[in-house]
Order: C-alpha cells, then sequence, then structure tokens
C-alpha cells in the first residue's frame, strides 16, 4: 500500500488522511508526497527500506526499517500508521513528525513501531542532505575521524578453522576480529554446530551452556598463541548466560585480553547488567535487542554497559541515535553499533554518520555485502583494508533500484526455524 498526498485533502473526516498541518507555516511548499515500505532479500535476510517522495520531482529519501524477524508487520505498520501522519507534512520538520508518530500509537516503543518510525527518520535525514547538497554527516557536526575501524567475524568449527579465518581477514587488513566457535548442539552460534552429542538425553541435538563455558577459554588462549596480542578480539555470547555465569566467562577470559564480551545475558536481566559490569574484567558490549531510547538510556546512565550496542533502527532512528551518542560521551560509555547481514546498507550508512562524527565511537561491526546487494544498492557502503567510510555525496549517498530489489522476494521464518531448535540437552528452549 502506498500513502500519496492529495495538498487538497489535509484533513479527511471520512476515515482518509490524518491531519498534518503543523501548528505553523511552512517555509516553502515542499510537501511529504508518498511514504511506501520496500521488502528485499538480496542475500536472504529480508531487508526493510521505507522511500519517502516529496512534491519536488526526483526528491527522496531512504530509511533502513529493518526488523527481519517480523519484517511484514514493519512493513504493514509503515503503510496503515507511520506513512500516513507524514504525508502532507514539510520534510524538514524531522523532530516534529518523529515524535508525532512516537506519541500518536499511544501504546509506544518496541521493535516494529520503532523499526517503523525509523525507516521515516532515516528517510527525512537522506532528504535533508540533499536538499542541503551535504552528506548527512555534515548535518551532525562535521568528522571527527578520518574513517571507521570496523571489526568482522572469524567463524568455524574447530579452533583450527576460526584461526584460519581470522589470518585471512588480517591480511586483508582487519586489525578487530570477533571469533565464534562452533559448539555440540544444533543451537550453536556464530558457526554451524553438529547434533547427536547427547545421545541418551530427551534432545541428543542439544546445546550445553555449561559445556561452552569450560570450552571457551580454550579458543582465546589458542588466539592469542597464533595471532599475538596486537588484534583486537572480541566474542558474543548471544543472551544465553545467566549474570552469575556470565560473570564467570568473563573472569576466565581475563588473561586473553578480549576488547568486549557481546550480550553476556539476555535483556530480560538487564535490570542486572551494572552487577555484571562491576565484576567483569572484560568490557561488555550490550544492547542491540533494545527496543527503546528511554532503555538505552538506561544502561548508560545506569552503569550497565562499557559499549552501547543498538541496532539504531530498533530505537528510532538517526534522532534518538545521536542523542544517545551524545549522553554516552557524556557517562564515559562507548558504541559499537550492530551491524550483520539484517542491517540495510542505508542503516550502515547511518551508523557511519554518527560514527565519523561522535567523539564517543569505540566500535562498529561490519558487513561485506554480496554483489547483489550491490546492485540493489548503488552507493552500498564498503570495506577498505578494515575501515569504512561514509559517502561524501549528498543524504546517505545510498539509492535503491526498485526493479532490482523486486528480484529477491523475502522467505518468511528463516530465523524462528532456527530458533526453535536451540534447545538444551534436557529439551529446554535457550534463548537464541
Amino acid at each position: 500500500m502506498t500513502v500519496e498526498h492529495d495538498p487538497n485533502r489535509l484533513l479527511d473526516q471520512d476515515g482518509g488522511l490524518p491531519e498534518a498541518r503543523p501548528p505553523w507555516p511552512a517555509r516553502d511548499g515542499l510537501r511529504i508526497t508518498a511514504v511506501r515500505p520496500i521488502v528485499t532479500a538480496p542475500e536472504g535476510l529480508p531487508l526493510v527500506v521505507v522511500k519517502v517522495e516529496t512534491s519536488e520531482p526526483g526528491l527522496h529519501g531512504l530509511g533502513c526499517a529493518t526488523f527481519t524477524q517480523r519484517y511484514a508487520a514493519v512493513a504493514a505498520a509503515v503503510a496503515e500508521h507511520v506513512g500516513p501522519l507524514a504525508v502532507g507534512r514539510h520534510p524538514a520538520d524531522i523532530e516534529d513528525i518523529t515524535r508525532t508518530v512516537h506519541f500518536s500509537s499511544y501504546w509506544r516503543n518496541g521493535p516494529v513501531l520503532n523499526n517503523a518510525l525509523s525507516g521515516l527518520d532515516q528517510a527525512l535525514w537522506d532528504i535533508a542532505g540533499k536538499r542541503a547538497g551535504l552528506p548527512v554527516y555534515e548535518l551532525l557536526g562535521g568528522r571527527v575521524r578520518g574513517g571507521i575501524e570496523v571489526y568482522t567475524h572469524a567463524s568455524g568449527n574447530s579452533t583450527d578453522e576460526v584461526l584460519d579465518e581470522a589470518e585471512r581477514l588480517i591480511a586483508l587488513g582487519y586489525r578487530c576480529v570477533r571469533l565464534q566457535r562452533a559448539e555440540p548442539g544444533l543451537g550453536s552460534y556464530g558457526a554451524a554446530g553438529t547434533g547427536g552429542h547427547y545421545p541418551g538425553s530427551p534432545n541428543p541435538d542439544g546445546w550445553d551452556p555449561e559445556r561452552y563455558l569450560r570450552g571457551t577459554p580454550s579458543l582465546f588462549e589458542a588466539a592469542r598463541e597464533r595471532l599475538g596480542r596486537e588484534i583486537n578480539l572480541m566474542h558474543d555470547v548471544h543472551s544465553r548466560l545467566t549474570p552469575k555465569q556470565a560473570i564467570m566467562l568473563a573472569r576466565s577470559l581475563e588473561p586473553y585480553g578480549l576488547s568486549f564480551l557481546e550480550d553476556v545475558i539476555p535483556p530480560e536481566h538487564y535490570d542486572r547488567l551494572p552487577e555484571v559490569r562491576a565484576a567483569s574484567p572484560v568490557p561488555l558490549a550490550v544492547g542491540e535487542q533494545l527496543g527503546s531510547v528511554v532503555d538505552a538510556a538506561r544502561l548508560i546512565r545506569d552503569g550497565g554497559v562499557d559499549l552501547i550496542r543498538l541496532h539504531t533502527s530498533a530505537i528510532g532512528g538517526l534522532t534518538p541515535t545521536r542523542k544517545l551518542a551524545a549522553l554516552a560521551e557524556l557517562c564515559g560509555v562507548r558504541t559499537a553499533f550492530h551491524s550483520p547481514a539484517d542491517v540495510s546498507p542505508v542503516g550502515v550508512a547511518a551508523n557511519l554518520a554518527v560514527d565519523v562524527s561522535s567523539p564517543a565511537f569505540g566500535f562498529q561491526e561490519s558487513h561485506e555485502y554480496n554483489d547483489a546487494t550491490h546492485e540493489v544498492f548503488p552507493g552500498c557502503p564498503d570495506v577498505t583494508n578494515g575501515y569504512m567510510y561514509p559517502s561524501d555525496r549528498p543524504g546517505w549517498g545510498v539509492d535503491l533500484d526498485e526493479r532490482e530489489a523486486a528480484k529477491y522476494p523475502p522467505t518468511k521464518f528463516l530465523f524462528d526455524r532456527w530458533a526453535a531448535v536451540v534447545r538444551r540437552p534436557d529439551g529446554a528452549l535457550e534463548a537464541p
């Protein structure tokens, strides 16, 4: 569904467009005329992009609204609820438009609504940059660094496979590498696991957190022996431990000088993060599962994180992300934004705009997109010698070829099918 603008009908008492007129006169006649969600999956994972069109021919903006696991709900929220609130507005009023959308649902926040809002918000910033003839990072105050050193992922079924991959990546210029080794069980994270390791249990294909706790330090012991001390190493727990187990893991990894441990406990227990962080000798990076800017602000303010790891679309887009980066700077917390294959190139461009303009920058996750993604998203950011650079073109510098995007329809339930097998040997579900 496309939401379109009739300039003679800003308010329709018969169930049409809602009131879009703000309580002040617009500086000129430019208006938002359409808001459309576009879903494409050039790497298999559904990406949601919002396209905002205006009354000026050729002037449009793109924003990332990707919530891969519930992409259809986000697309519906954009088409049915978020778009109608923006059509008819002047695209320069970003703060007021996004606040209007935020408050309009009454029961607000959550990843569906905030991703829908993020798509609109980022698209409006893209339009702002294009109107000014400037890249978005210059609208945020300009550069404080020349480029963004990124980290990438080395995984494998054995320690040797992981370290072989790490050495390959280091040869390409990376100095920051996250290591993930497959553990017994189909629910292993970061590398494909294998089943049948617990033949006498109710679930022979299970994943055992105790075995994971005992085995993980050996991976990093071998990594330091083989890779040396100059490479920054990270590890993702993927929210699978209790607070006490998280402390045990962090202490066991202290000798290996990790740059951070990621998502050590599930979001249901984030109130315990301050005590886990206080007891951990390893910096903690947490936040990709946050669904609201308020929850992110509490983690920063209350001492729950060393690095705030936002999925910027899930908390509402660039507008709240730049505010959280400023709060992080004031609280001595650094950023480490989420950016795997289920962040669109538009979302990556938004991350880079904040990274390059914020003193709070710590780390940035990277992903090297395939050729199909580059065809769908002309201007797609790429990695060069371990660094990424924001485009100097107006706006994000990333566009969308809708004809190419249509070649890659999404598939439902990819993550859901995997999550359903993340179980312990006794059959109990584990956080995926």
